[in-house]
Parts: structure tokens; sequence; C-alpha cells
């Protein structure tokens, strides 16, 4: 399971949830709502200390967005401490 819907369980409290929404589906379409986006950019700082800002959000609507937007920040990290 992927990080982001690890911590899309963490926040629902059910794995089936998380597993039924496809890559590339609208989070807020498939019942996500703005609060429980909050709540996972929180988690999403917390835990890998990646900085979302809130124009970073507004580009963020998929689980494959949230994906790929932990890749790059990991990436840059990395390039950074070479």
């Amino acid at each position: 399971m992927s990080t982001i819907r690890t911590m899309l369980v963490e926040l629902t409290g059910t794995a089936e949830f998380a597993e039924s929404i496809g890559d590339d589906e609208d989070l807020s379409a498939s019942g996500i709502d703005s609060g429980d986006l909050v709540r996972l950019v929180l988690l999403i700082e917390q835990r890998t200390g990646a900085e979302v800002t809130a124009e970073d959000m507004e580009a963020l609507t998929t689980i494959a967005d949230f994906e790929r937007y932990l890749a790059d920040r990991e990436t840059a990290a990395q390039s950074g401490a070479n």
C-alpha cells in the first residue's frame, strides 16, 4: 500500500475505502471532504517533513498527485544532500 493510501486508512479508519479509490480519481469526488484533505496534508508534513503550501494543495487532487509530490520532494532532498 502506498504512503498516501496508508495515511488515508489512518484518517478514515477503513482500508476498503482507501483501496477503492483509483490513483487518478479526484479525492474530493470520492468522498474525502476538505477537512480530511487538510488532515492528510498535516500527516504528510508530520511524517515526511515536506512542507505543503496552500498553492501546492490546489494542485494535489489525486493519490497519484500526492505520491508524485512526495517523490519529487524526496528527490530534491537527496539532490541537495549530495
